[in-house]
């Protein structure tokens, strides 16, 4: 394939209900077998791609790879695989190591290039409203009905996306959130991004802006030119949720599916999962839909994961009566579960609390309790035991836990990556893709 120095390589692609490319699971399964391979690794990329900078994304991921075999601790005949799912890309928000050209910028007001014709796919059957929406980012007027009408379309989109999927029932579990909900929390209840005062929403997304560094020209206008800057991130926050949901029923539908096919048909096969951002809660999700004791699954390395701190959580130490959705599951990997996180990513250590805090705590958005929001590729693992705590240098030296949990802070080498997102898509290093070989026990 065009842009993939490593073989053999294959991808699966999924679409948003988690329906697999029939096809190209075929020629995965096929090709495993026709090379007797002994490992393959599977890669899932993040929220910010379209087609073919995923693609893009999986080459340079993988491009140390071959050149670490050498320290292999074991007869290793390895396969490489990219699992492809429909996220959204911001052709704004700048990707570390890729050529300025390939991340195009937004040329003042409005929305970023291509992003009208992206939340056309992430939304189908939304013209209108996404017309309009790109209609007031145009103008952002000095006109506050016109800000609440904005931030009103946003909501109008992610709710009616949520409740629409839900009706359909097209997806199981599609709304399967990070934590247990509370006993007295309604059904399908909102993100508090979604249903709080306006104005406060907007004014508390440009505060983020102004500590990521991302000074944009709003923010240095009038009192309403700066809450546009935050209502055009409520825009993008907003996307993320379709996406975080969307990763959710990729991994527990699709990829998990695939997965069990996959050891049917060779058996002494060990798979190394691997995802960044959503894509690491699309690999954890996965781990939901395998057979208790299927044993493929032998490591597992969550890049950044952009899912909650709590979700592997037996008891959330906020309320003991509840858990993480995923607790228990690193029993379904023969192997370690490691979570890498850096204090660098400002896209998890900032904007994901806001964007991912529930009604039932309204008051948490204006600067209460965020920690029960946080995100996995922030602090690591959290409320599980036991769990190590290790630097990437010992991690590497051979410290890494041959079953169970691994918070791996990797600061020191994922740091580069400027406003408003920090280093969160800062992944490609040698140093990482070793730490899944040591992790699959591949490399010494």
């Amino acid at each position: 394939m065009a842009g993939i120095g490593v073989q053999p390589y294959w991808e699966l692609t999924f679409d948003a209900e988690g329906d697999v490319d029939p096809h190209e699971r075929e020629l995965l399964v096929q090709g495993v077998l026709e090379r007797n391979l002994t490992d393959l690794v599977l890669f899932a990329h993040g929220w910010n791609n379209d087609r073919s900078s995923a693609t893009a994304l999986c080459g340079r991921f993988y491009a140390p790879f071959p050149g670490l075999l050498g320290h292999a601790s074991r007869d290793v005949r390895l396969g490489y695989g990219g699992v492809i799912w429909p996220s959204m890309r911001f052709t704004d928000e700048p990707i570390p190591h890729f050529p300025p050209q390939a991340t195009g910028t937004a040329a003042g007001p409005g929305l970023p290039p291509g992003t009208r014709e992206a939340l056309l796919k992430v939304f189908p059957g939304s013209r209108t409203v996404v017309n309009r929406l790109a209609e007031l980012a145009e103008e952002q007027p000095e006109d506050r009905a016109r800000l609440v009408e904005f931030v009103s379309l946003v909501r109008t989109l992610v709710s009616e996306q949520r409740r629409g999927v839900a009706v359909a029932g097209t997806a199981p579990d599609a709304f399967v959130p990070d934590l247990e909900p509370p006993a007295a929390e309604p059904p399908g209840a909102e993100p508090l991004m979604l249903t709080e005062d306006v104005e406060r929403v907007c004014a508390r997304f440009a505060d983020a802006l102004e500590r990521t560094g991302a000074r944009t020209a709003a923010l240095f206008g009038s009192a309403l030119q700066r809450l546009w800057g935050g209502a055009l991130e409520v825009l993008r926050q907003g996307s993320y949720w379709e996406m975080k949901r969307r990763a959710g029923t990729v991994g527990q539908c699709g990829l998990g599916p695939a997965l069990t096919v996959l050891a049917h048909s060779a058996p002494g096969l060990r798979v190394h999962l691997a995802g960044h951002s959503f894509g690491a809660r699309l690999v954890s999700f996965a781990l939901r839909a395998l057979p208790d004791g299927a044993g493929a699954v032998r490591s597992v390395t969550l890049l950044q994961g952009a899912f909650s701190h709590y979700a592997f959580a037996p008891r959330l130490p906020f309320d003991h009566d509840r858990a993480g959705v995923l607790r228990g599951l690193e029993h379904r990997v023969d192997g370690p579960l490691v979570c890498c996180y850096s204090r660098h990513d400002t896209a998890l250590g900032v904007f994901y609390p806001l964007a991912s805090m529930m009604v039932d705590d309204t008051a948490s958005l204006f600067g209460r309790d965020d920690d029960r929001w946080g995100a996995l590729g922030h602090d690591g693992v959290l409320s599980v035991a036991p769990v190590a705590r290790i630097p990437l240098e010992r991690a590497l030296a051979g410290a890494l836990p041959s079953h169970g949990f691994a918070s791996v802070d990797t600061s020191g080498v994922v740091r580069h990556g400027g406003p408003p997102t920090g280093a969160h898509g800062d992944i490609c290093h040698p140093e990482l893709a070793r730490l899944i070989l040591v992790a699959g026990r591949i490399v010494r």
